[in-house]
């Protein structure tokens, strides 16, 4: 055993892993944690983006123990200056556009980055690059090199890239049969970041990663394997990539985390929209009364979305849209947060019932592995069809405004009867009851021997081969 172990250890010297995220928290975020594991097995990882963004993964990163991030080396990619507007919560799309700046600013790290992976070529028997799927000049990079190899890791689930495919395809024909309803991508994104995806959407010509496992969507990975671009490509489901065994961290604790330690179990609603979503003043009066009248307790993320430049944010004026009195009226029911809150930790409180979420991804995968139910409110992008995977596919949650309804203002009165239908009423009985076990199936797929950590071995295994 001592030699084997040598042998094994030995196979991984002198591999480079260089991990490239979108910079934006969502992608950042996922692609940290999958640093973290790939770090945890004794391999060389780099996690090469803009000083910026380091500096916002880094910062709020959570769950993990502060060690975890010890092994890591980041990679600061020189940025050349960009806009960093503020967001616009009127917008009639709610994609958020601000950030399009930045997106385009970022094609101009790839010299940066081909000279990181050239110097790392000359002295290491592999150079794995791990780029997000709209990160395609790091792919194209890495298949530059005589000894790189390159990997697709998508932030988003597989399931959504079947939706948006024709009704006629093999994956509309699956999607109609399991009674699913599929928004249109031009109905989720606007023009202008559809072009851009077009043109910086790389190709797995080595395989792909994903944050998903086959127990969340199974029936989905075989058809979405059968894409052209992706048959007879390596596949590596690994989700959920989120610690689902929290260490909280060592800086100061949150002090939502204290009033959640007062609150009985599963008796708090937690409401965010995520950090690069925003509501309109009308719909943030509405959704406080709905709040209000529900009579359950609350914490509610009340912030401006991020910006391109996190750091450079402006003054937050959302609690002065809440209705007079407000703050009042909640008493010791509800607390308002108007800054990051560690989310992964707020979910995981035994205090916490439900989530009120805009079911980003990360968003999803968290209350899915913590057993959380989710009231979905999407607002762009894969949100919408992640909203109807959880909540009808899975059936672990409702869907708070139907996709059909987007441009309209939600009444209190409905917000009132989707928070009381989850947190009260018989049917949320059952919602709760699938959550908490697809939270604990979804547990034991990420623990060791579990399928997600099988396939995370696979995948190690399969960049340090001989």
């Amino acid at each position: 055993m001592p030699n084997l172990g040598r042998k094994m250890e030995a196979s991984k010297a002198n591999i480079s892993i260089v991990v490239v995220p979108l910079p934006t928290q969502g992608h950042l975020n996922q692609l940290l944690h999958l640093s973290i594991l790939l770090s945890s097995h004794a391999l060389t990882v780099y996690y090469a983006a803009p000083a910026i963004q380091i500096h916002q993964a880094r910062s709020r990163l959570e769950g993990w123990p502060a060690s975890s991030i010890s092994s890591l080396h980041f990679h600061e990619l020189p940025i050349p200056p960009y806009a960093s507007p503020a967001p616009n919560p009127d917008s009639s799309l709610f994609f958020p556009s601000h950030l399009l700046p930045m997106f385009q600013a970022f094609k101009h790290v790839q010299p940066h980055l081909a000279n990181l992976l050239r110097s790392l070529s000359a002295n290491s028997r592999r150079v794995v690059v791990i780029s997000d799927l709209l990160v395609s000049f790091a792919a194209t990079e890495a298949a530059a090199l005589p000894n790189g190899e390159p990997y697709t890791f998508r932030c988003t689930p597989p399931s959504s890239g079947l939706a948006w495919q024709r009704q006629d395809s093999p994956a509309g024909a699956l999607i109609r049969s399991l009674g699913l309803n599929t928004p249109s991508p031009k109905d989720c994104m606007p023009e202008e970041f559809l072009a851009h995806v077009a043109q910086c959407q790389s190709r797995p010509e080595s395989g792909l990663l994903i944050n998903t496992c086959h127990l969340i969507e199974g029936d989905f990975l075989d058809f979405f394997m059968q894409q052209p671009d992706l048959i007879g490509k390596k596949l590596f489901a690994l989700g959920p990539l989120n610690p689902t065994v929290i260490t909280e961290t060592t800086g100061p604790r949150h002090h939502c985390l204290d009033w959640l330690d007062r609150q009985p179990p599963g008796s708090v609603l937690y409401v965010s929209f995520g950090t690069n979503s925003s509501i309109s003043d009308d719909q943030i009066e509405q959704l406080a009364i709905g709040l209000l009248n529900s009579e359950q307790r609350f914490v509610w993320v009340l912030r401006e979305a991020d910006r391109g430049d996190f750091i450079a944010e402006g003054e937050n004026r959302l609690q002065n849209k809440l209705p007079a009195g407000f703050m009042e009226k909640i008493e010791d029911k509800g607390t308002i947060i108007g800054d990051w809150v560690p989310q992964l930790e707020i979910l995981a409180h035994r205090a916490t019932g439900a989530f009120m979420s805009h079911c980003g991804w990360n968003s999803c995968m968290e209350s899915i592995s913590m057993g959380v139910p989710t009231l979905a409110w999407p607002m762009h992008s894969d949100q919408p069809w992640n909203a109807v995977l959880l909540c009808d596919y899975l059936k672990v949650g409702v869907i708070v405004r139907d996709w059909n309804r987007r441009k309209e203002i939600l009444p209190a009165a409905e917000i009132e009867k989707a928070i009381k239908e989850v947190m009260i009423y018989d049917k949320g009985q059952e919602i709760r009851r699938r959550a908490s076990e697809l939270g604990e199936a979804a547990r034991r797929a990420a623990g060791d021997g579990g399928s997600s950590n099988t396939e995370l071995l696979s995948f190690i295994n399969h960049i340090t081969r001989s």
